[in-house]
């Protein structure tokens, strides 16, 4: 899967979510929060701390970003040398990274909860319809049947067996993608950095956004879920104190120029074109926001409603129609 289309998703929707703090003790209204802006696995990302010392700010941020390079030499599609790039030509990798390890038993774990609606091994699907739609006069109803098939045979999270020693893809052909769900890993890893360093409040988006703060008197950050048909209009507000908000919807990222197809597969049929116009979840950690999102473009919102309810969640699916549906209590 192209990272950045992934990506687009999580950025575009962070920034279209209207971000507003409420007001706090007079103490830290006057601390200006230290900012960094710049590019996380292809696309933009933002840090916005707040420290009375400014110069230790600064040393978080930096701190936070040699974390988020070291992660991207792991996770990266678009890096030849990343461990996963590695994983995916050769079909196994021996002693892999730790962080590899934990995203693929996590991602693995939220593939059996969702009955295999999220599955880090659809890249083969990516690169059917990819490749299709790359070609001039491609036929506007998508791949031939026979080659989505032949993705789908594939792809499946069962087939990957995990281990400290190695991992390794059992079906020759298989194709990781972990755009579904490493931003949000990347955000819960640099949140944890700042939380053990002392920070008590920031707010992290490397793709999916994450509020922190530890303060025993806070504000909240509030932040708004835009109209997929119209950016500037907001849907529906909820608070992100030390919980992360992960947007996923094929708007902005059609794979076919008439916008029919895009880049959320379902990995159990092969369908390129998901339920709902968005589909918004806020979680404790941004992980798991990040691949539920993701699961539940190709879920009924029967299916969705035990995870919502079991997990503590709250949901936000935005209907063809434009209508929006929520699952779970404000809490």
């Amino acid at each position: 899967m192209n990272p950045n289309r992934r990506r687009f998703i999580g950025i575009a929707a962070a920034s279209a979510l209207a971000l507003t703090s409420l007001p706090a003790r007079r103490a830290w209204a006057a601390i200006t929060p230290v900012t960094w802006q710049g590019v996380a696995l292809g696309a933009d990302a933002e840090l916005r701390i707040y420290h009375p010392d400014t110069a230790a700010a600064q040393r978080l941020i930096a701190q936070s970003l040699q974390e988020l390079r070291r992660l991207e030499r792991v996770f990266s599609l678009y890096r030849e040398d990343s461990a996963l790039s590695l994983l995916n030509r050769q079909g196994f990798l021996d002693e892999p990274p730790a962080d590899l390890l934990r995203l693929l038993s996590d991602s693995r774990r939220l593939s059996q909860m969702t009955g295999g609606a999220f599955d880090p091994t659809v890249q083969p699907l990516w690169q059917v319809y990819s490749g299709h739609f790359a070609q001039a006069g491609a036929a506007p109803e998508g791949p031939p049947t026979a080659q989505i098939a032949h993705a789908l045979s594939l792809v499946s999270y069962e087939a990957m067996t995990l281990d400290s020693q190695r991992i390794r893809l059992t079906r020759p052909g298989m194709g990781l993608t972990l755009n579904g769900i490493a931003q949000g890993y990347i955000t819960d890893r640099i949140t944890d950095l700042l939380r053990q360093g002392g920070l008590e409040r920031a707010l992290v988006d490397m793709g999916e956004i994450r509020g922190l703060d530890m303060r025993a008197s806070p504000g909240e950050w509030q932040v708004g879920l835009a109209d997929p048909l119209a950016p500037e209009r907001i849907l529906a507000s909820a608070p992100i104190r030390n919980h992360a908000l992960a947007t996923s919807g094929g708007y902005g990222t059609a794979i076919d120029a008439s916008g029919r197809y895009t880049h959320l597969f379902d990995p159990r049929t092969g369908s390129a074109q998901p339920r709902y116009r968005s589909v918004s979840v806020m979680a404790p950690d941004a992980t798991t926001a990040d691949a539920l999102s993701t699961a539940f473009s190709h879920m009924p919102l029967s299916a969705a409603a035990p995870l919502v309810r079991t997990l503590g969640l709250r949901a936000w699916f935005v209907l063809p129609d434009g209508k929006l549906v929520q699952q779970g209590k404000p809490g």
